[in-house]
């Protein structure tokens, strides 16, 4: 298939006219991002685009700099440029992220990158209303996972969770909906939450995991969710803003 999508690409032509060269690169590129590659798989290195089309170094790469603004391509430092997935809408509403990924046809998975006991910062400890316990107990369960769709790197998770609420959580499987854990082992399913969206920028180390480039943009879901008045969980999740966007619906209600 990628040889194929590489003669595809070579036999596109590049031509002087009305067109600026720019902008038929842009679309020979997009073309074959879209029919001829699937996503994360690389497009031709710089050189070998100048060499094929005959376009300058600048042309190509304000060329391939179009496409990664609108979402056609990322780029990993050191590696290449390479095709996003299709971006992934949701509305807010509490779900775990195999749910919401499942609800939208997708197949997910989780790669688990941490899991442990630990003191959780202040801020965490606090939201999970954890107080002083016995020395040598754990105060909460840290998970840190890497989540996908369809196989495409989409999110970065850190969550906590009250310890002496969840003896042995950790042996449990963490690759799953751990909402389903808590609920099924645990008699303490989600029922509400409250979540802030901000946004942050990526870092070199969390590009490496996200497959995109450092300095991106993230959306920032910070969630505290409750199980009736029990509080079970405290999840930071990044989520590559190229490829996962929130939809609300509004109306003039001021909010309580």
């Amino acid at each position: 298939m990628e040889a194929d999508a590489s003669t595809r690409a070579t036999a596109a032509v590049v031509v002087d006219g009305p067109v600026p060269k720019r902008d038929q690169l842009i679309a020979i590129l997009r073309r074959t991002a879209r029919e001829d590659l699937r996503p994360d798989q690389p497009v031709p290195s710089e050189r070998e685009l100048v060499e094929r089309h005959r376009v300058s170094r600048q042309t190509v790469r304000e060329a391939i700099g179009h496409l990664v603004h609108e979402g056609v391509l990322y780029r990993v430092h050191g590696k290449g440029t390479y095709v996003a997935a299709g971006q992934l809408q949701t509305q807010l509403h509490l779900a775990s992220f195999t749910e919401d990924v499942r609800r939208r046809g997708l197949v997910p998975s989780t790669r688990v990158l941490r899991a442990d006991a630990a003191d959780p910062p202040e801020e965490v400890a606090t939201a999970l209303r954890l107080s002083a316990r016995p020395a040598g107990r754990p105060g909460a369960w840290r998970v840190e996972r890497l989540r996908l769709a369809d196989g495409s790197p989409l999110a970065l998770e850190e969550s906590w969770f009250p310890a002496h609420l969840l003896p042995g959580f950790l042996e449990h499987d963490l690759a799953g909906s751990l909402y389903t854990v808590l609920g099924s082992e645990y008699g303490l399913s989600p029922t509400t939450g409250d979540q802030l969206l901000t946004a942050e920028v990526t870092t070199r180390a969390q590009a490496e995991l996200l497959h995109t480039s450092a300095g991106s943009p993230l959306l920032v879901f910070t969630r505290t969710t409750r199980a009736g008045d029990v509080v079970v969980e405290r999840t930071t999740s990044w989520f590559r803003a190229d490829r996962y966007s929130v939809s609300t619906t509004l109306d003039r209600t001021p909010p309580s």
